[in-house]
């Protein structure tokens, strides 16, 4: 079993109302994050969105695909947004937005375990490989969320591929 704690910064040039929409009208990533197959809804949440309950399928640029249950655990409008999930990865992420002027810095952390057999067996050897994806997913979201937003992506940063 390999545990990843993975981050990733974006800084957008749009206010941060409009990448807060952005990022919690999770069934519409599909049609801005190339990475993003299918977000299904299995449970609605509260009017807060706390207690949703959605599955995720993402694709990659290393061939092949994930597949797992996120459930929303806290939500502060419009500066963060957390989960749990269990599936193909199982553990947390959460989204950090802050304001920089009439710019938004996102910050995203990921603390996962791959549950797929042959990710738990070859996780340790190609952690490097799952980490270079992972920010390869993450960069192309924060391009795709900018063009969505019809805004610039003034930066990206990724997690190392070693530790």
């Amino acid at each position: 079993m390999s545990q990843f704690s993975l981050l990733t910064h974006w800084h957008l040039d749009a206010p941060i109302d409009r990448v807060w929409e952005a990022i919690v009208a999770v069934e519409h990533w599909p049609q801005w994050w190339r990475y993003v197959h299918e977000v299904e809804e299995l449970t609605p949440g509260g009017g807060d969105g706390i207690g949703a309950l959605r599955r995720y399928t993402w694709s990659s640029r290393l061939p092949y695909r994930l597949s797992f249950a996120m459930r929303v655990t806290r939500v502060e409008r419009p500066s963060s947004l957390e989960g749990v999930a269990e599936g193909d990865l199982r553990g947390s992420g959460r989204w950090h937005l802050a304001p920089e002027g009439e710019t938004t810095h996102v910050r995203y952390d990921w603390t996962v375990i791959t549950t797929k057999p042959w990710m738990k067996v070859l996780g340790p050897l190609l952690q490097p490989a799952f980490r270079w994806n992972h920010n390869q997913v993450m960069a192309e979201g924060g391009r795709g969320i900018a063009r969505h937003l019809g805004v610039s992506l003034l930066s990206h940063r990724g997690s190392p591929t070693a530790e």
